[in-house]
């Protein structure tokens, strides 16, 4: 449960204010007074440049002559997490106003090298590159490697493996970071470079054991020992990519990603003998509401530094329904409590992925200054990893109003719904048109812009609840990806429920998605002979499954969690025939009773409806028998 704090400022939502990430800074730092906000971005790497597909996983830390150093995988052959992927690096000298050319630190030559996890000995100034390796094909297993750079990163050693930082076991999964690593400044470690990283085992049964584990080094990053390590209090918390604070009082706070319970996406642990081993398993958050994704830490103010606060920030994406507003969060009773997204500063309301942390500087006028360098793009993820430096004040200025939900639809022809408790609208996009159906009348579309669209509403929110979809197709392409139905939201992470055919690799696929995790569904077959085919698909309490013509295709494991999750954040229709971001994928064919159940409906019943069109009742949602569209 969250726990509001007497002595933190509230903050009201201010109608009709949108902040984006990208925007040019509110006041210049030049001119800015303690009280008065700023924050200005740039992009850092972009997609299709510099002979790289995508960018991804960035990592940040300052180095000791104030150079900050930006770290993140340069893949060159596509967005994948496995491939020819490069460790890349971009240094910027006047606070991350500018950046400098990019710098290959590992060379993929074929495979893997990412997951950076970088950390600056301030005594010595030598900074410590945690990255891991693995081959870029199917098969091999994931190593840590270590670089070291002399010289604020303008050179590194070779990688070299550390295999002191694995156990044998560990064979299934090992990934370092993540996110920049730490240097303790109090109590008996004072000194010591902590890193982690998440490690899976098997378990005799075949399951997956997931765990984090700690490493540590007492000379500047020369030797490491492998310290605490352990996974959750519960089986169902499975701990996965990492990022580390210190306490005022010298523990150490590790916060991890959570493949998803009930209670949530984050879950965390201490450490209070300086990493050597955790004072107990890994427990949930759910105060931090957020996708299952990367999230970072950073030490903004502590009393014992002469500050008047201690006050601790955590970035990450606050729509627990997808990848988008990037939001920094504070906690101020060292991570016992943290505050709501509402409360919290969102840098951009956009798309908004993995993101790490740095404290640039403090300015005797505008106080600390800090960045946030994070996956991003004006219209999709990924598209760039994006710096934006703000101080302190822009932390407290109220944000703006998510976007909310789309605006009414445009008004236009209708088909009727058949449901008799709803009588949900549906419009006719396009010029789609009656045709002949598995019973009766079908509907035509022409795999150009014909579609059918029904707003979302309560009627048609199937939340966390077991639910059936089903609908009479037939169509013939060879080629494209050809949506048969789409809900929602579309991307990374998102609440969504898609199906489509992929004729030209002769299968069918589609997505359960809540935000917590995902059923990616993969049948085998096109289906595109030109004869009707009834799909439906259902998920229950445990198992997600599609029948085609009342066979099952495909069973697998329901995701926890709402198919609509981050609805309040805006959610979109639900789309026959085309994505419900309108950029590709059109149907050309007919569809014929499109139907949602709030209930995952018998296999009798789905017998009924297959053979005999049969009105079953029961949580009957929506009923499209495309029977008249109105006006013609």
């Amino acid at each position: 449960m969250t726990k509001h704090r007497p002595s933190h400022p509230r903050r009201r939502l201010l109608s009709g204010m949108v902040i984006a990430a990208m925007a040019a800074a509110l006041l210049t730092p030049g001119t800015a007074h303690a009280t008065e906000p700023y924050h200005e971005g740039r992009a850092v790497y972009t997609a299709y440049t510099e002979g790289y597909f995508c960018f991804r996983i960035p990592a940040v830390v300052k180095a000791s002559n104030g150079s900050l150093l930006a770290f993140a995988e340069g893949r060159i052959n596509n967005c994948d997490d496995r491939g020819d992927i490069d460790l890349v690096l971009k240094r910027s000298h006047d606070g991350g106003r500018t950046w400098g050319p990019l710098q290959v630190v590992s060379r993929g030559n074929g495979d893997t090298h990412g997951n950076p996890m970088p950390v600056v000995d301030e005594r010595t100034g030598r900074v410590s590159l945690f990255t891991t390796h693995n081959p870029g094909t199917a098969g091999g297993g994931r190593v840590p490697h270590l670089q070291m750079s002399d010289d604020h990163g303008a050179t590194w050693s070779a990688p070299r493996e550390m295999t002191e930082l694995t156990r044998p076991q560990w064979d299934a999964w090992y990934a370092t970071g993540p996110v920049h690593a730490i240097q303790l400044k109090r109590g008996p470690h004072a000194g010591r470079l902590v890193m982690s990283a998440n490690h899976e085992s098997f378990a005799p049964d075949g399951r997956r054991i997931a765990g984090i584990h700690l490493g540590y080094s007492d000379d500047g990053g020369d030797t490491w020992r492998l310290g605490a390590s352990a996974g959750g209090a519960a089986d169902d918390i499975f701990v996965n990519e990492s990022t580390l604070v210190e306490l005022t009082d010298g523990r150490v706070y590790v916060n991890v990603r959570e493949a998803g319970t009930a209670e949530g996406t984050r879950a965390s642990a201490i450490s209070s003998d300086g990493g050597d081993s955790f004072d107990a398993p890994f427990r949930m958050v759910p105060e931090l509401t957020m996708p299952v994704v990367q999230g970072a830490l950073l030490r903004l103010t502590a009393t014992d530094e002469g500050d008047a606060r201690d006050r601790l920030l955590f970035s990450g994406p606050a729509n627990p329904g997808k990848r988008e507003a990037l939001t920094i969060r504070s906690s101020y009773d060292e991570a016992q409590t943290w505050e709501p997204w509402e409360e919290g500063k969102v840098i951009s309301w956009g798309p908004g992925g993995y993101s790490d942390l740095v404290k640039i500087e403090v300015d005797p006028v505008a106080g600390p200054v800090v960045g946030v360098l994070y996956e991003g793009g004006a219209n999709a993820l990924y598209e760039a990893i994006q710096f934006v430096r703000f101080n302190e004040a822009y932390l407290d200025t109220p944000n703006g109003s998510p976007p909310g939900l789309p605006p009414p639809p445009e008004p236009g022809p209708t088909t009727p719904d058949a449901a008799p408790r709803y009588d949900n609208t549906a419009y006719v996009r396009g010029a789609a048109t009656l045709a002949e159906g598995r019973f009766g009348d079908g509907i035509s579309l022409d795999g150009v812009d014909d579609h059918v669209e029904v707003p979302y509403n309560p009627d048609v929110d199937l939340g966390d609840s077991q639910f059936t979809i089903m609908t009479w197709f037939r169509y013939s392409e060879t080629t494209g990806s050809i949506v048969i139905w789409w809900f929602h939201q579309v991307g990374t992470g998102a609440a969504q429920i898609w199906l489509r055919a992929e004729p030209a690799s002769n299968r069918i696929r589609g997505v359960v998605g809540t935000g917590q995790g995902d059923a990616n569904i993969t049948i085998a077959g096109a289906y595109n002979d030109g004869l009707w085919h009834h799909v439906a698909l259902q998920r229950t309490a445990t198992r997600v499954t599609v029948l085609i013509d009342g066979a099952t295709v495909a069973d697998l494991a329901a995701p926890r969690g709402s198919v609509t999750t981050g609805k309040e954040f805006g959610i979109r229709s639900i789309y026959l025939g085309r994505r419900v971001d309108g950029l590709n994928n059109p149907f050309r064919g007919t569809l014929d009773e499109f139907r949602i159940y709030g209930r995952a409906l018998t296999a009798e019943e789905l017998r009924d409806v297959r053979e005999r069109n049969v009105p079953i009742a029961g949580q009957l949602r929506l009923r499209l028998p495309f029977t008249t569209i109105s006006p013609e």
